[in-house]
C-alpha cells in the first residue's frame, strides 16, 4: 500500500476545491436536497473562502495520496481558527474526507493519526471534531478510535439547520 501525505499550499487551491466538492457531495448528497447541497458547496468551497482558510496560520490542510492519486484531505485548526471555543489545550479536526473509491483502505485512520501527531507536537491535550448525527459510519469510526460524544452544535446545510455531535479524544 502506497500512502503519502502532503501539506497543501496556495498552489493547491484548485485541487483542494475539487476534492472538497467531490468528497462532500459523495458523503452528503443522498441525505440533503440538491438546493441545500449547492448552497453549501458554493459557500464553503469557493476559491476565495478556501484561499482565506489556507492563509490562516492556525489552520492546516493536507492531501493524502493513494497510489499517487489524491484520495482525500484533512483540515485541522488550533487557536481562534477552531469552529467552537474549546480552550487553548484543544485541537480541531474540521474536515477529514476520503473519496468513496478509496474508502476501506485505512486512509481515514491515517489522516486521523496525522492530526493526533500534529496536536501532540503542538502540546494540545484534546482533539475534537463535529460529525453529523446521521453519519453513523463516521460516528462508529471515531468511537472505535477513542472519541466520546460530549455535546452537539448546529451546522447549516443551505437553509437547513442540522445537528453535529461534538466528539473529543484526550491525548496521552
Amino acid at each position: 500500500m502506497t500512502i503519502k501525505i502532503k501539506k497543501c499550499t496556495q498552489e493547491d487551491l484548485r485541487i483542494l476545491q475539487e476534492i472538497s466538492y467531490e468528497t462532500f457531495d459523495e458523503t452528503f448528497k443522498h441525505e440533503n436536497s440538491p438546493e441545500n447541497m449547492i448552497a453549501y458547496l458554493e459557500k464553503a468551497f469557493n476559491l476565495r473562502q478556501l484561499e482565506k482558510e489556507l492563509s490562516n496560520r492556525s489552520s492546516q490542510f493536507f492531501f493524502v495520496y493513494f497510489k499517487n492519486e489524491v484520495a482525500g484531505y484533512l483540515k485541522v485548526n488550533t487557536n481562534d481558527a477552531q469552529s467552537e471555543k474549546m480552550g487553548d489545550d484543544s485541537f480541531e479536526i474540521e474536515r477529514i474526507y476520503v473519496k468513496s473509491k478509496f474508502q476501506k483502505q485505512g486512509l481515514g485512520k491515517y489522516l486521523l493519526n496525522k492530526a493526533m501527531e500534529i496536536a501532540t507536537e503542538c502540546g494540545k491535550k484534546k482533539i475534537w471534531l463535529g460529525v453529523w448525527e446521521k453519519n453513523e459510519n463516521a460516528i462508529s469510526f471515531y468511537k472505535k478510535l477513542g472519541f466520546v460524544q460530549t455535546g452537539a452544535h448546529s451546522f447549516y446545510m443551505g437553509d437547513e439547520e442540522q445537528t453535529d455531535y461534538i466528539m473529543i479524544k484526550t491525548l496521552n
